[in-house]
């Protein structure tokens, strides 16, 4: 089956101390055997506007606050959550309170990567000191190891239009910096950072079913 899904997560650990919570959407492609065991793979496109990490920009910030553009004024600056999280995954649906095999209770397990970082936006790109290059030194760009759990509900319907499923889901990431320089910290961050976010996810479905052989029988 195919399918997209949405979510709103809460961060917890490092995560939670440097961003909010965070709306996510993407992609899964999930195969069910004879036996109900699931396989498959899934990618998520992370995105929020709640960052809690103050003080990024001081090193080029006036004693107001403010960013100077080359034209001599004060530049507008926003700061937004970007991340993704990809994994393989690997669980087991038990069809109970379903009408049908493919319906029912399921559990899944994945192992991948996530990854993270500030995304800095400079309004009408006016500002020498936030290009592109130098972003790179405030962004904070993080990535790891990500282990995850869902449970959750999936119903397909015996007409195939009707096809869903929505549960809990929680990711743990050992992570780290990606950058080789933080221009405010002065030196590279070398912190083991550990990284959760959990919520409910809901998705829609595209089954695919294989389809059943033909038999000419002959006399």
């Amino acid at each position: 089956m195919v399918g997209a899904s949405f979510s709103l997560q809460i961060p917890g650990g490092d995560l939670a101390k440097r961003f909010g919570n965070n709306a996510n959407f993407g992609l899964s492609f999930l195969i069910k055997d004879k036996n109900n065991w699931m396989y498959g793979a899934d990618w998520y496109y992370m995105f929020g506007k709640d960052l809690k990490e103050d003080g990024i920009l001081d090193s080029i910030t006036t004693a107001e606050g403010f960013i100077i553009n080359k034209n001599g004024e004060p530049a507008e600056v926003r700061f937004f959550e970007r991340g993704s999280h990809t994994s393989l995954k690997f669980g087991k649906l038990f069809p109970v309170l379903s009408s049908n095999p493919n319906s029912g209770l399921f559990v899944l397990a994945g192992i991948g990567l996530l990854r993270h970082k500030i995304r800095i936006e400079d309004i009408g790109n006016q500002s020498p000191q936030l290009s592109d290059e130098y972003r790179k030194g405030y962004d904070r760009l993080t990535s790891g190891l990500a282990a995850s759990a869902f449970v959750g509900y999936s119903y397909f319907g015996n007409n195939k239009l009707v096809n869903f499923y929505t549960g809990f889901e929680f990711v743990n990431a050992w992570t780290q910096s990606r950058r080789s320089y933080d221009f405010d910290l002065g030196k590279k961050d070398t912190q083991k950072r550990n990284d959760i976010l959990y919520g409910f996810r809901a998705g829609w479905v595209l089954p695919l079913y294989k389809r059943t052989p033909q038999k000419f029988y002959y006399n």
